[in-house]
């Protein structure tokens, strides 16, 4: 005989049996629910990412005609100058002037970051110091955390739509009017290769004593008034050619990440749905088992 005691606990023990017993169902239920949840997710997100990866398609040719037409401008500038023999002055306790174009569009792979860690590298060595003008709040946002006190000026608005001779042109005119004298302003952008890589590129905008000094400039016979407007112009084709090329690799890279963020969505379907198949088999694999033997005791 149990004593009075023993009882009550008897009877809670007997009353907990049949909710474990139905768990297990419950849980499978649960697990086929979420991973069903997932797999919609899943399908959403790679609608969405084949969706991006048409758009940065279409746009990248527009992309790539105007990068090809702004090389004119860029190129041409640069053959002047080095037919003149233009090298960048060396003035003692100056500082050069670093323009960085990025943009203020993600999704787009390690495009930005790569230009972040080459400014962090020319930091790093400290051969030279640099006050920093930064297009694009993505790499104002990654260098604003390491080089904060270095920015002289930034950009927002840039990359959201084919870059302009006019956006160069007001770019250019901001950033002649910082206070203080530099000795070079390099402009430091993402050379587009071919559609799948790319790499970060620095190219040269000499000041007006810098062309002043070119030891065959005089050839062209400018007048020496007009050096301040033909160092602005300069800048602006400069900066045109390195927004362009930017724009170029921008689009680029977005469509290869979002091509394979599209195939590595359609393997994460493949696998949640063999997931999702198993788990329903076994739920139907236990309820006939339960039904079967329900059927077995009662003709018992």
């Amino acid at each position: 005989m149990l004593s009075r005691a023993a009882r009550p606990a008897l009877r809670a023990s007997a009353a907990i049996k049949p909710a474990t017993a139905v768990a297990p169902n419950a849980a499978t239920y649960a697990t086929l629910r979420e991973i069903e949840g997932r797999l919609k997710s899943i399908r959403n997100i790679e609608k969405i990412t084949k969706t991006m990866k048409i758009v940065a398609s279409t746009k990248l040719t527009r992309a790539q005609r105007a990068m090809n037409e702004s090389r004119v401008y860029g190129q041409t500038s640069d053959q002047v100058f080095k037919e003149a023999e233009t090298k960048p002055t060396e003035g003692e306790g100056k500082k050069q002037l670093l323009v960085v174009c990025s943009s203020d569009k993600g999704l787009c792979g390690g495009i930005h970051s790569g230009l972040s860690r080459y400014v962090r590298r020319q930091f790093a060595e400290g051969n030279q110091s640099y006050d920093l003008v930064i297009l694009g709040e993505k790499c104002k946002a990654q260098l604003g955390r390491s080089n904060g006190k270095d920015i002289a000026l930034s950009f927002a608005g840039v990359g959201k739509d084919v870059p302009t001779f006019a956006d160069a042109s007001a770019i250019a005119d901001q950033i002649t009017l910082l206070p203080g004298e530099y000795s070079s302003i390099k402009i430091l952008y993402n050379k587009f290769i071919n559609a799948q890589s790319y790499e970060p590129t620095v190219v040269e905008a000499f000041s007006e004593e810098a062309i002043a000094n070119s030891p065959n400039f005089s050839s062209f016979e400018v007048d020496e008034s007009l050096l301040g407007n033909l160092r602005e112009y300069a800048l602006a084709n400069s900066l045109y050619w390195a927004l362009a090329e930017g724009h170029a690799c921008e689009q680029s890279a977005r469509r290869n990440a979002m091509d394979n963020a599209s195939k590595n969505a359609g393997d994460m379907i493949n696998k949640f749905q063999i997931l999702f198949n198993r788990t329903r088999q076994a739920v139907i694999t236990g309820e006939l088992v339960e039904i079967i033997t329900g059927a077995a005791a009662s003709e018992e």
